[in-house]
């Protein structure tokens, strides 16, 4: 199951190996002028990836984010040039994880050193391809001594269930009175079957298993949906603390979803309605009113649903986020992952 899994994220990327022989590289799956674009406008000379609408800070999952796309853009010089950063600047914690927060307005830089395990998810998975894709073992090691670290801090087994903690520290049962805390966007469900290459376990099946299984119990409020941070102490719900919506981290959540190739319709279907804001748009949600908090007008945020709509019925994504150009970090960040899925898996829908 896992390496039909992996094959299927990747066919039209790379003709991925599980023998370990090297893979040969295909078509990218972002467009060289778009890759350029976008690193002009987030990627300094250093090799970070600035977070543009955060006072400029950069941070693990930017800089994960930013391996990944060099991936997709078949870029090894930028691959290399962010990796540096994030090996030097990051990888500072004695357990193998990335320190999550870069700051160049302070000394030292690194202003909290605990990690946040998207980041250090997003920044495996980017090795294991690059490792693949470009021959590198020293990419592919480096992956898996930080697979392993994830599987050894932030995973998490519990009444039978399989969670992936947000971070080592800060989320469990015993770091807070409504713990454990989860956010279910930080499961990147594509990236599982990489890291079970990586640091072989079945933990990592498990893992997507029991997170599908979770947000199929999140649903709260009118619409419906998850929120971006949510209490497993007891029955499921909003954790104390955060804002009570599907925001910002949980916009992502069907993105990933498609790109790991989960087709299940009703899933699907509920994160696609709940989230339809005005004009037809995006939109975060606040839990308990059902009602739209921000609606986003980004390309990079309203090509999510035009994707989900693809999937689900084959509708065409409209010409006017077909194109891309730069607009802030996140939303850019999240439409190269738009597009480059609809190259591999649905241009029909183009």
């Amino acid at each position: 199951m896992r390496t039909k899994l992996l094959a299927a994220f990747l066919a039209g990327l790379f003709s991925f190996c599980l023998a370990g022989t090297p893979a040969a590289a295909q078509q990218p799956l972002i467009a060289a002028e778009a890759w350029q674009a976008y690193k002009a406008k987030f990627l300094d000379p250093g090799g970070r990836i600035i977070d543009d609408a955060n006072g400029n800070i950069s941070h693990s999952e930017g800089q994960g984010y930013g391996l990944l796309l060099a991936v997709l853009a078949g870029n090894a010089a930028d691959f290399e040039l962010i990796w540096s950063f994030t090996r030097t600047e990051l990888l500072l914690r004695s357990d193998g994880l990335a320190a999550w927060k870069w700051n160049p307005a302070t000394k030292p830089h690194v202003t909290d050193i605990n990690n946040a395990t998207d980041g250090d998810i997003l920044i495996a998975y980017a090795l294991g391809l690059a490792g693949k894709q470009w021959n590198r073992p020293d990419y592919t090691q480096n992956g898996a001594s930080i697979a392993r670290a994830i599987l050894e801090k932030t995973i998490l087994q519990i009444s039978g269930r399989t969670l992936l903690l947000p971070a080592a520290t800060g989320f469990a049962a015993g770091d807070r009175e409504d713990g454990p805390v989860v956010n279910p966007s930080y499961w990147i469900f594509e990236a599982f079957p990489v890291l079970d290459q990586l640091a072989p376990s079945p933990v990592w099946s498990k893992l997507r298993t029991d997170g599908l299984a979770l947000l199929g119990e999140l649903r709260f409020g009118p619409k419906q949906l998850p929120a971006d941070w949510v209490s497993l102490k007891s029955a499921p719900g909003p954790a104390v603390g955060f804002p009570a919506e599907f925001g910002y981290n949980a916009v992502r959540i069907p993105l990933y979803l498609v790109r790991a190739g989960v087709k299940d319709r009703d899933l699907l279907t509920r994160l696609m309605r709940g989230t339809t804001g005005a004009n037809g748009g995006y939109a975060t949600i606040d839990i308990v009113s059902g009602l739209p908090k921000d609606n986003l007008a980004d390309p990079g945020y309203r090509i999510i649903n035009y994707i989900l709509a693809c999937v689900l019925d084959k509708t065409a994504v409209p010409e006017d986020v077909k194109q891309f150009a730069p607009t802030r970090y996140y939303p850019s960040t999240l439409h190269l992952l738009g597009l480059s899925f609809i190259a591999a898996q649905q241009p029909e829908c183009l």
